[in-house]
């Protein structure tokens, strides 16, 4: 019973943590529309899975996009495709890392995580995302938006293609980097 205490409690401070910095989310506008911001609320996720298992990893994306749902102006839209990438991220990184706890292993295992988070990000966005921000801004104009930044892009899949998938690959990469350089650190803490 205490460990599943001391785990329930190691997933509700990562949980806080997730659910605050996905609210300090912040545009890259040099590299991807403003209205897709980057947030580094998938890395408490990350040393979840890691530590606790991919399950937990997974339990931080749901509480903190159910904490998030009250400050959505995406009428939960836009915590859904959080949700379902943050999954697609931390459940192959966690079960890939069980099978080799070492640096290597989480380096490999969190690679792996955010390419399929990026490949997963071209069908959550095709067919849930866009589709719900068409009722408020026109496909054209989202697509124009894109055209600002690479004027070859012609098309929805294609600026998922080009832009998102490669932004949410740099998003993955990003919280790879920064659990290489925390998660040691906090090893004991987290398994204690």
């Amino acid at each position: 019973v205490e460990v599943t205490g001391q785990c329930g409690e190691h997933r509700a401070m990562l949980s806080a943590v997730a659910t605050i910095l996905m609210y300090l989310s912040f545009p890259l506008p040099f590299l991807i529309p403003p209205f897709v911001k980057m947030d580094f609320s998938e890395l408490p996720a990350l040393l979840a899975a890691f530590s606790l298992g991919p399950v937990s990893g997974a339990a931080v994306c749901l509480v903190k996009n159910l904490v998030n749902l009250f400050f959505s102006t995406t009428n939960g839209v836009g915590e859904l495709c959080n949700f379902l990438l943050g999954v697609c991220f931390v459940i192959p990184a966690g079960l890939i890392y069980q099978r080799g706890k070492s640096r290597k292993g989480a380096f490999i295992a969190a690679l792996v995580g955010a390419v399929f988070m990026a490949a997963a990000s071209i069908p959550v966005n095709y067919y849930i995302s866009y589709p719900f921000y068409t009722i408020f801004m026109p496909l054209d104009t989202i697509i124009a938006m894109y055209q600002e930044l690479i004027p070859c892009v012609d098309g929805l899949l294609a600026c998922l293609i080009i832009c998102n998938a490669p932004f949410t690959l740099l998003k993955g990469l990003l919280d790879l980097l920064l659990a290489l350089l925390i998660y040691k650190p906090l090893s004991p803490i987290l398994h204690r």
